[in-house]
């Protein structure tokens, strides 16, 4: 079993693959204690670790330091107000206006399995996966019930953690910040990583040594962002990509998200992550709950690498639902980079007409096919087809794509309304906006509030309604801009600050109701390209569009930081036309393609228009994916070279599970004169098998690829090649 309680000593340990974790009861008081995170160890009782003998010593020994108790104990979960001056994982307001909370061990539950967070996703595991535990707290002055949730996967290094908040009181209490996990390391000289960027550069990894003070990764835009994303690691300042200690943390959740590293005092660092405070707070009647999001946490012995692939093993098995979960999904052709708004039931099928003949297999309409909307000025929320453009409607456009052999998939933006529109005209009361203040626009539109279920169901019931007349198999849902002017007609004044989290939870019920309605189709999210790429989208949609910049060079970054955490099944990636319509770049089409392959691939390009010799391109690209992607996958991904630290050369390898196959992407941004080849070494093969490279006769060991490596010529700027190794 994947936890236990040991009775006499008060602790419990979590143990997953090659990780423990463990919690002490200390004290008369029963202060619940961080006593360790890391490799995995045999020991039951390291409560030594605690420094429980030394000064300040615990309350009962010595209450005239209880302060300077609070402030250098490792709480497993800290409060704000008593003593502990280190960031705080909770703060309340009771009715007479104070902040503080003190929170004492009660009771506890183990159990196999995992249940589900009421209206949020969460990883899941059956009980042969994974072990559950939960602690149950009380501030017995506020009548206050705080359970922390935990979940010890067993079969990998992965541990979750959430927060459940009951109010046994008569009175109201408001939350006003609810964090999700809270752990302190021993000592100060750590690396953090995290990753950062803006819309058309998203998740660029940035590395950064750790010391005193405080420092946060946050978004208060009311979207996971384009620009800071809800993961951070934790490493040895020496870790490496293959060796060293890493703590990975990713928080499973939509909006407004905080997280941060304090170097403290006693050169103890502090990691804590949830709900953004900022805007935040949650009223608490009688007997009311507040369950906030889960952190998945991974322990890494050998690197970056592992960590890496653990989270990819979790999130592919236990984290991505549905149809799509461990399928092949279809290859597309997006009309946007290739018509915009100008297009027509004429010229969408003139698109799907030449790509069914090169073996694309499903056609996307985007943007501009409802209302009145020729540019993204109008119309969103007018969610009924503009026949002017469809000619014949949508069901006639649908047929006769498939009776081409191809599927049909659709544009939406559901949470969004334009000024200029039927709806807005109608209800300009129902978006986000401050009674009395004209709000600010964001590509001509505003958001609507969703905290409303009146809101919710009439958009709901509009894409039900399209989605339902026609074979529609395939939905890219959009958000495009942040969420700003915070105000709801509908939510009184003390309850303001729970609008941004009733409106992520708004989200996660129409994508919830969506699948549920239509679990044959295959939901991708979009924000503004990669701005709601996080664990709490993918549990909706077994894929995210990973960026609206698709120029191959550029994708080399994202890509790179992206997977660093989430699989490449899941990262929407496609081959689009040249010059590149945001960068300008030319590049290779092979290249073009070889990059869109560490992902979903597909197409965004007007294939009737492009180069002859790239539209030849198509079939053998085609092939490509079919015969690679069960491997690309489900396989261990590996970096070999970083682009983003070289600036020249990029590399990655996908080995299978039983370590037979092995799909190695090289790709040259910069050529070099009077150099020799390159040499790469490859990773997580067998040593003493033999494997021979695909195309000729040439035979190596594991250990002659792994420790010899790999010559690889390549020539000219933007260059690429893939290498494929089949174990004999």
């Amino acid at each position: 079993m994947g936890i236990k309680f040991i009775k006499d000593k008060k602790v419990f340990k979590l143990d997953a693959k090659d990780t423990s974790y463990i919690i002490a009861v200390v004290d008369d008081e029963q202060f619940i204690g961080h006593v360790y995170f890391g490799k995995r160890i045999i020991d039951e009782d390291v409560n030594y670790l605690l420094r429980l003998e030394e000064p300040p010593y615990v309350p009962s020994k010595n209450n005239r330091d209880r302060v300077s108790f609070y402030d250098s104990f490792p709480m497993e979960y800290s409060t704000h107000g008593i003593g502990d001056f280190r960031e705080s994982s909770l703060q309340l307001r009771d009715r007479d206006g104070n902040t503080a909370c003190r929170l004492q061990y009660i009771s506890h539950e183990i159990y196999k399995g995992k249940k589900k967070l009421k209206g949020l996703p969460a990883t899941f595991g059956d009980e042969n996966e994974c072990t559950s535990l939960e602690i149950k707290c009380m501030d017995k002055d506020l009548n206050l019930e705080v359970d922390l949730v935990y979940t010890a996967f067993e079969n990998l290094d992965a541990i979750t953690r959430s927060v459940r908040i009951k109010n046994c009181a008569e009175d109201s209490i408001a939350l006003t910040k609810v964090l999700s996990t809270c752990i302190d390391f021993e000592g100060i000289n750590y690396d953090m990583i995290s990753l950062h960027g803006s819309w058309a550069r998203e998740r660029h990894i940035s590395r950064k040594n750790i010391s005193y003070g405080k420092h946060t990764v946050s978004t208060v835009r009311g979207e996971s962002s384009h620009q800071d994303n809800p993961f951070i690691a934790l490493l040895d300042s020496s870790a490496t990509d293959e060796s060293g200690n890493v703590y990975g943390f990713n928080f499973v959740y939509s909006g407004n998200f905080f997280t941060q590293v304090e170097g403290c005092q006693f050169d103890t660092t502090r990691v804590v992550m949830g709900i953004n405070p900022v805007d935040f707070t949650w009223v608490l009647e009688k007997n009311e709950e507040f369950v906030a999001p889960e952190v998945v946490m991974v322990y890494s012995d050998k690197g970056i690498g592992k960590m890496t692939r653990t989270f990819h093993d979790l999130y592919r098995n236990n984290l991505i639902r549905g149809r799509f979960k461990d399928k092949k999904r279809p290859i597309l052709i997006n009309n946007w980079e290739a018509t915009y708004f100008d297009f027509n039931t004429e010229k969408l099928l003139s698109i799907a007409k030449e790509a069914s003949s090169l073996g694309i297999e499903m056609l996307v309409m985007d943007d501009g096919w409802f209302g009145k909307r020729n540019s993204d000025n109008s119309s969103l929320g007018d969610w009924i087809v503009n026949e002017e453009k469809i000619q014949g409607g949508l069901k006639y456009l649908v047929d006769e794509v498939n009776k081409l052999g191809m599927e049909f998939g659709i544009w939406l933006e559901p949470e969004m309304i334009s000024p200029d529109s039927e709806l807005y005209r109608e209800h300009p009361d129902w978006a986000i906006k401050i009674d009395g203040r004209t709000p600010a626009l964001c590509r001509e539109q505003y958001v609507l509030d969703l905290s409303r279920k009146e809101i919710v169901d009439y958009i709901y019931e509009c894409i039900k309604k399209v989605l339902s007349s026609a074979n529609i198999t395939y939905v890219k849902w959009d958000m495009n801009r942040q969420i700003t002017d915070l105000g709801s007609i509908c939510i009184p004044a003390e309850k303001h600050g729970e609008l941004s989290h009733r409106y992520v939870l708004a989200v996660y019920e129409m994508m919830d109701r969506l699948t549920t309605d239509f679990p044959h189709i295959l939901l991708e999210n979009c924000s503004g390209g990669g701005a709601r790429f996080d664990p709490g989208m993918l549990y909706y949609s077994p894929q995210i569009w990973c960026s609206d910049d698709t120029d191959a060079i550029e994708r080399l970054k994202i890509q790179e930081g992206t997977a660093m955490v989430y699989p490449i099944s899941c990262i929407g990636a496609h081959v689009s036309d040249c010059p590149n319509h945001t960068v300008g770049r030319t590049t290779p089409f092979e290249t073009r393609g070889h990059v869109a392959l560490a992902g979903t691939f597909g197409y965004e390009l007007d294939v009737t228009r492009i180069p002859k010799e790239d539209r030849e391109m198509i079939p053998k690209q085609v092939e490509i994916y079919h015969k690679y992607n069960d491997l690309i996958r489900t396989g261990d991904y590996y970096r070999i070279e970083n682009f983003s630290q070289n600036n020249c050369f990029d590399v990655w390898e996908v080995v299978s599970k039983d370590k037979s196959e092995v799909l190695v992407t090289c790709v040259q941004v910069l050529g070099r004169p009077n150099y020799h080849s390159r040499r790469i070494k490859l990773k997580g093969l067998i040593e003493d098998k033999m494997y021979k490279l695909e195309g000729t006769d040439e035979l190596f060991s594991g250990g002659a690829l792994m420790y010899g490596g790999l010559n690889i010529s390549l020539y000219g700027d933007y260059s690429s090649k893939l290498l494929h190794l089949i174990q004999l």
